[in-house]
């Protein structure tokens, strides 16, 4: 292999490397992340408490978008 050929494919490694390191991180900054907390409840409907008396909870992570506001649709006008 001669120093050209080894110079191309080394430019191309770095070359994937940056667009997948640029795909990564646009995965992550679709939202912000937020912890949701609920009282678990048993098949009666009951709030399960633990052994210190305070109710259990189950919490789940979930991805908080932000709304963006917009101009309001005009209603269509209605025909006789």
């Amino acid at each position: 292999m001669n120093r050209n050929q080894y110079y191309k494919g080394n430019k191309m490694k770095k070359l994937l490397a940056l667009l997948a390191l640029t795909l990564a991180s646009a995965a992550f900054a679709g939202g912000e992340m937020k912890e949701v907390c609920k009282d678990k409840l048993d098949k009666a409907g009951k709030v399960v408490n633990g052994k210190d008396g305070k109710p259990v909870q189950v919490c789940k992570k979930i991805k908080v978008h932000k709304k963006v506001e917009g101009d309001k649709v005009p209603e269509p006008a209605k025909k006789k």
